[in-house]
């Protein structure tokens, strides 16, 4: 009980400053109907209950599961049980994962169907499940983390230059919706059961990050071979927007339970199919330990149903005509600067960048604080909300323009900058887009493109989740490079080199 709690006293300090920025919005300069926001509110608490559970969860359920699997596959010492696991799990996961749901939804509801959201996900499940089973491999065989992401980025770079701008925009966003609440902790659990085998205690810290960075790149690579190989013609998007809501306040919540209980259901279902499965064949653990995870799950299933719930049916509505209202107002710097503190509190409410933080802080024994790593996030991703909602304004600059630079210059540091950095900053650019952007944000910037005359919802209201994705990576590198600086001057350079 006093776990939850304190996760209940985290969270809270997480939500209350995105709560409060929309209601001083509304008794200022977009004032909103009564009804929508008293769904918002409702949705906030929903969201610190059931983010607060959640977060038990993951800690006595999906961590314990990730770690014993990931120690168990690597004892076979069989790569080829190591890489059909990856596949396998990777697969299951992924198709499962809540964020990546929302996102393929929303592009079916924005195309009028002619994406559809079950071709995103079956496409994107494949591209993760072989990037997961990549990046173990990389754990097993001490593949510099550096070397692969150049590799990998520099095949982006290619198959983005055959890549429809519609399709560009889907397959970056799809990239950081895959990395979720539900895949997030499962795969740095896995990573970090692989990689403490290892008898480097060193090459073990660093390995325990970028096996996120690896599978999420396999979604943006999936997008664009299915963009190529259907050589899908130019497509349009466009929003239906009333800037008038619904005057029900609870009947939404409650229509939104039974489908995301389902999804949730789906999700969490084949881990709990395959830990027992692999309990009874291989895991051999106490009745205890199998009834506390049991437990663990539960919670995690509770927690994700309560907190989706809040987000959908309290966030979403509240997030387009927000952002539909700001854009047009005559001053459009409104949209920017609103964008840009919008992006800098939503990030706190983010169930895997908690999980994530803590992580790194436990790996590196405290010497990297998770409060130092949260507020460069938050940073970061308030620039990339900033300089999307200028995209939008903006018509003539194209995501490209973002994430060619943006990206060559990431690839680039990570030869300069201390190797456990470059794991835990592109991890950190997968895990900073998840359900409240996936969902609050993304709906905000579609909301404001569709209000500005020129932009077009489905290449400039997507794309933001990609720009989300990228600037923590810059961002933590950066911190990288401050750590090192420190280090040399302490004379510790060794424990972060």
């Amino acid at each position: 009980m006093n776990l939850i709690v304190s996760k209940i006293k985290e969270v809270l300090y997480a939500v209350i400053p995105i709560t409060a920025i929309v209601l001083i919005l509304n008794f200022t300069i977009t004032p909103l109907d009564t009804p929508l926001i008293l769904r918002f509110l409702i949705g906030s608490l929903a969201i610190i209950i059931g983010l607060a559970i959640f977060l038990v969860g993951v800690d006595i359920g999906i961590t314990p599961i990730g770690n014993v699997m990931g120690s168990k596959m690597t004892k076979t010492n069989k790569i080829s049980i190591v890489i059909i696991s990856g596949l396998i799990l990777g697969f299951v996961i992924s198709i499962a994962e809540p964020d990546l749901h929302i996102l393929a939804a929303q592009v079916e509801m924005v195309t009028s169907g002619i994406i559809g959201k079950g071709s995103i996900l079956v496409i994107v499940s494949i591209g993760i499940a072989i990037m997961l089973s990549l990046g173990l491999g990389r754990i097993l065989y001490n593949i510099p983390l550096y070397k692969l992401l150049s590799g990998i980025y520099g095949v982006i770079l290619i198959l983005a230059l055959f890549t429809s701008p519609e399709f560009l925009a889907i397959s970056f966003d799809a990239s950081g919706a895959t990395t979720g609440a539900l895949t997030v902790p499962f795969m740095l659990a896995l990573a970090m059961g692989v990689s403490t085998l290892k008898k480097d205690s060193k090459s073990s810290e660093k390995d325990s990050f970028g096996l996120v960075a690896i599978a999420s790149a396999g979604a943006i690579i999936a997008v664009m071979v299915m963009s190529i190989i259907l050589k899908t013609d130019k497509i349009a998007g466009s929003l239906d927007i009333s800037t008038t809501s619904s005057n029900l306040i609870i009947t939404p919540f409650l229509e939104k339970i039974p489908t995301i209980s389902k999804e949730i259901f789906i999700a969490l279902f084949p881990i709990i199919l395959i830990f027992l499965v692999f309990q009874r064949i291989s895991f051999n653990l106490s009745k205890r330990s199998v009834r506390k995870i049991l437990f663990g799950i539960l919670f995690t299933f509770i927690g994700l149903v309560i907190f989706l719930v809040g987000v959908n049916a309290g966030f979403m509505d509240l997030g387009t005509i927000l952002g539909y209202k700001i854009a047009s107002l005559e001053n459009k710097s409104f949209v920017i600067i609103v964008g840009f503190i919008l992006g800098l509190v939503t990030i706190l409410a983010e169930p895997a960048v908690h999980v994530l933080t803590q992580q790194i802080e436990d790996v590196t024994s405290g010497y990297v604080k998770r409060n130092v790593v949260m507020l460069t996030l938050s940073i970061g991703v308030g620039i990339a909300v900033g300089l999307s909602m200028l995209r939008i304004i903006v018509p003539e600059i194209k995501l490209w323009h973002y994430l060619l630079p943006g990206y060559i210059i990431s690839i680039g540091m990570t030869y300069f900058v201390p190797k456990l950095f470059v794991g835990i900053a592109f991890d950190s650019g997968g895990v900073a887009s998840g359900p409240m952007t996936a969902t609050f944000i993304l709906a905000f910037a579609q909301g404001a493109a569709e209000a500005i005359e020129g932009a077009n919802v489905l290449v400039d209201g997507f794309g933001m989740i990609a720009m989300v994705a990228m600037t923590p990576i810059i961002a933590l590198q950066v911190l990288g490079f401050i750590f090192k600086m420190k280090s040399k001057k302490g004379g510790i350079e060794s424990d972060i080199g």
